[in-house]
């Protein structure tokens, strides 16, 4: 099909940045047969659609990792290598992002209502702040963030396993929850500036842009490269399953490179925590 043609896994680790447009191509397409076809559900199939275009190249991408790994004679060179493959899965996110976030800012609010509701939905679950909290609550949702992050990080890598790049509908999902958030910044502090003209608008305007997208990747970022990580574990271990016996001496290989992949997730998981819970509300208390 035509968006899965766009780039193939060799290329898109390479150039990396064509990832960002791409992502927003997805989306776009994605919003507007939404809206035209099933607009009641249109925020959920704007993440199914915007996955199922995405997933032919992330499959690739985790069968060219797989390959590499047996090709690769020392752990570092193979991790190396991942890092490409994560460079370019998170510049697809970030394109994604951005793209809900650019389609919630300058859409029609009653567009924005349907497209994006059950997003809007889920922010106003999980909004909250640790501002003002005492050591021992904000430790308490330490641990809570990091649980719930984890039982995230164990859903990618079981979609990853048993659908092979399944895991881009959670991480589909949490770009398009990240995108809207970052919107609704942008369009609600943007109002306050709206009797403004001139530079100092526009200056404001490219301001309060940036202030969102940084609100949100501080811990954002880190993260979503932590269940890209845990994905392309698991997708490994799925294409490893399919074309090895068990007990070779490739799917040792295989088994320990995966295992070295998970303990990474885990580990930028933690950070993660602590950057959304301590660093964050210090450098945006609001």
């Amino acid at each position: 099909m035509v968006l899965e043609s766009i780039v193939d896994p060799i290329v898109a680790e390479d150039k990396k940045h064509r990832l960002l447009w791409i992502g927003g191509v997805f989306v776009a397409v994605a919003i507007v047969l939404s809206l035209m076809v099933f607009e009641p559900y249109a925020s959920l199939l704007i993440v199914f659609l915007t996955a199922i275009a995405a997933v032919p190249l992330m499959y690739n991408i985790i069968k060219y990792e797989e390959a590499k790994d047996l090709e690769l004679h020392t752990e570092k060179a193979i991790l190396k290598q991942h890092a490409k493959a994560l460079e370019a899965f998170m510049f697809l996110f970030i394109g994604i992002t951005i793209a809900c976030a650019i389609a919630y800012v300058i859409l029609p609010t009653d567009t924005t209502n349907t497209a994006f509701s059950t997003q809007t939905e889920t922010l106003q679950e999980i909004r909250g702040s640790v501002t003002g909290m005492s050591i021992a609550q904000q430790i308490v949702m330490f641990e809570k963030i990091f649980f719930n992050n984890v039982k995230v990080l164990i859903f990618s890598i079981l979609f990853s396993f048993v659908f092979g790049a399944g895991a881009i509908f959670v991480l589909t999902w949490n770009a398009s929850v990240i995108g809207v958030a970052i919107g609704n910044y942008v369009k609600g502090t943007l109002a306050t500036y709206a009797d403004l003209v001139g530079f100092q608008k526009v200056a404001n305007y490219f301001t309060t842009i940036s202030i969102g997208l940084l609100r949100y990747a501080i811990h954002g970022i880190p993260e979503i490269l932590a269940y890209f990580t845990a994905a392309l574990a698991g997708g490994i271990i799925s294409v490893a399953v399919i074309r090895h016996d068990f007990g070779t001496a490739k799917f040792e290989k295989v088994i320990l490179d995966t295992a070295d992949l998970l303990l990474i997730s885990v580990g930028i998981l933690f950070v993660a925590a602590i950057l959304e819970v301590w660093i964050t509300p210090l450098i945006f208390p609001f």
